[in-house]
């Protein structure tokens, strides 16, 4: 039970315990919630955190969930803040308070009741969800790549679908073991690469009915000219070249129509058979918040924020990360949904609301690029890097490359538990890692 002096605490609410969320939670509670300063609540609807850069690698089978998920209710403890487990579906923003939904076990009973939250703070944090942008048949034969829960499930599928045809009287069908992905952004891309070594795995493990060369095949289909359109030419060059002599099969300016039960058909008419379909093609901010207390959204939902990363239309509501809408100071383009980007923006909204409980004025958000990485999986890394001591883009590939991507997840670890007990975990964990296939088999 709450007491008297802790109701008093002026309360900050995070909701989404994404990459900047939880970065965030965790700074705010190890500062402001440990001296007693604040309370600081994370919501999410989940119950456990994965670095969503790594979800490719949990799709195809190459990285263990287990071993880099992290419980939100341990970090509260350890970190001075309160975990809710729950849903937000609305917001009052004239007495402040958060409608969460009632969240309800596989079996159907309750978990969470529905209930209302009260802040003076809020920082929304739900981060990005896939756009299908009306695409018929993406809900019912496509995977996304949103959440772990969904990497698994692709995995399952892959596996499946070698055992079954492993198994099978009929040789296996054109088109059977067949993966199409859609959408060659960051995760297609970094997927297209992890699977070409998965499938080949998984077939070594004495699955001798199938050739790897001739039954199975992986295509990524993209609508615009070049693989990783956002990126740097020279980068999409690189992952293109690299992606063709593995005998991926790469579309350019193919455009879908619709997902079918035996694969993708394009708008010219032509059928590209797979049975495994990843939906990649774009994204957008989670639907709820397009009628979320009447704050301003753009047109895939993000809020649209003031350089002060505020919403425009309430001062006391923050918002970080892909659910963000907010311009680069010379109004030409927005911030784009990266992991550099949620990192910045929490940090610059940790000062922010110690600023204000301080009374001073608050600063504008200045965005960094540091460049871009592509991990392909034990085949290469690429990327370019930019910044102060770089003049101009510098192009970097494998080891140097791969060294660079691998530390931006320890300074994500070590935003979340310090750098000392990640550089002890990294040791540890090395130490106690126990014989297992190449890649995850169930």
């Amino acid at each position: 039970m709450p007491t008297a002096t802790s109701i008093s605490l002026p309360h900050i609410v995070v909701v989404g315990g994404g990459a900047g969320g939880l970065e965030l939670a965790t700074k705010l509670g190890d500062t402001l919630g440990k001296r007693g300063r604040a309370r600081i609540t994370l919501i999410d609807r989940s119950r456990t955190h994965l670095w969503k850069p790594l979800l490719h690698a949990v799709a195809a089978g190459a990285l263990r969930r287990s071993q880099h998920e992290l419980n939100y209710l341990a970090q509260a403890h350890w970190h001075h803040f309160t975990y809710r487990y729950g849903e937000v579906i609305g917001v009052e923003r004239v007495e402040k308070s958060l409608a969460i939904a009632e969240m309800r076990d596989d079996e159907g009973r309750v978990i969470t009741p529905e209930c209302r939250l009260s802040y003076d703070t809020l920082v929304m944090a739900v981060g990005s969800i896939t756009n299908d942008f009306g695409t018929p048949g993406v809900g019912e034969y496509a995977i996304p790549m949103e959440t772990p829960e969904q990497a698994s499930r692709f995995n399952r599928r892959l596996v499946n679908a070698f055992l079954r045809a492993n198994t099978q009287a009929e040789p296996v069908r054109p088109g059977q073991l067949h993966v199409a992905i859609i959408g060659a952004g960051a995760t297609g891309t970094e997927l297209a690469a992890e699977l070409h070594n998965t499938v080949r795995t998984v077939i070594s493990y004495g699955l001798e009915r199938i050739d790897p060369t001739r039954d199975a095949h992986i295509v990524v289909i993209e609508a615009a000219d070049r693989i990783l359109p956002a990126l740097p030419e020279r980068l999409s060059s690189s992952a293109l070249a690299l992606l063709q002599s593995l005998g991926v099969e790469v579309r350019t300016r193919a455009r879908v129509a619709r997902v079918g039960a035996d694969g993708v058909f394009l708008v010219d008419g032509q059928l590209i058979p797979a049975e495994l379909v990843v939906w990649s093609a774009g994204v957008k901010a989670p639907d709820f918040l397009k009628d979320f207390g009447g704050l301003e959204v753009n047109r895939i939902n993000q809020l649209a924020v003031l350089p002060t990363l505020q919403t425009t239309r309430d001062p006391d509501i923050f918002a970080i990360g892909d659910c963000a809408y907010c311009l680069l100071p010379d109004g030409s383009a927005a911030i784009p949904p990266r992991a550099q980007a949620a990192h910045q923006m929490a940090a610059h909204v940790f000062r922010q609301i110690q600023a204000r409980l301080a009374g001073h004025p608050l600063k504008q958000f200045h965005y960094r690029d540091f460049g871009s990485l592509v991990s392909l999986g034990q085949y290469s890394t690429v990327g370019s890097l930019m910044g102060s001591l770089i003049s101009g883009n510098l192009f970097i590939e494998g080891m140097v490359a791969r060294f660079v991507y691998r530390s931006l997840y320890k300074m994500h670890e070590a935003a979340l538990h310090g750098r000392a007990a990640t550089f002890w975990r990294s040791l540890l964990f090395r130490a106690s890692e126990r014989p297992s296939p190449a890649v995850k088999l169930h």
